[in-house]
């Protein structure tokens, strides 16, 4: 897939909305050769997806052996709308707290005051953090309105092929 695909696929108004949720799931290879799939909160910064994690999460020397993932951010409507992208992964160890896990972490409704004890606690709990800097290699949105899973796809395809008129 072209770069110039993938920024098409992630410009479209659904992509966008879905890059705007709080969480996503993150699948990655761990370090025993198995899948793993998490929630992470996100960030977008209009050409990469940040997640940030603790300097002793596991999942970071799994990251490093291998350092591509795929990430799911979905609705939970029907017909439901699904964002998939697939990426190379940066891991950024950074001393305190890194904006985007500040910013990824705002929308959840919190008063003023409670906002204020959530970033004090965070603030005194991490040292630093790790940035994992997600660079899209693949995008695909799938909204059930102009865009399908491809085997739902090809279903549709083949249907309308047999009921074609010969």
């Amino acid at each position: 897939m072209t770069q110039s695909e993938i920024t098409e696929v992630l410009a479209r108004p659904y992509a966008q909305e879905l890059l705007g949720r709080d969480m996503l799931r993150m699948a990655y290879v761990a370090k025993d050769g198995t899948p793993r799939a998490i929630p992470i909160a996100h960030f977008w910064n209009g050409a990469q997806v940040v997640l940030c994690t603790s300097k002793n999460a596991p999942k970071l020397h799994a990251l490093k052996a291998h350092p591509v993932v795929a990430l799911t951010i979905d609705t939970e409507v029907h017909p439901p709308k699904i964002l998939l992208i697939r990426g190379t992964v940066e891991l950024d160890v950074v001393d305190g707290i890194p904006h985007e896990y500040l910013h990824m972490n705002g929308s959840y409704a919190m008063t003023p005051e409670q906002r204020v004890e959530w970033e004090r606690e965070v603030r005194s709990l991490y040292d630093g953090m790790v940035r994992i800097v997600v660079t899209p290699t693949w995008a695909k949105l799938i909204d059930f309105e102009t865009t399908l899973p491809s085997a739902v796809q090809e279903l549709v395809e083949a249907r309308s092929a047999r009921q074609e008129p010969v």
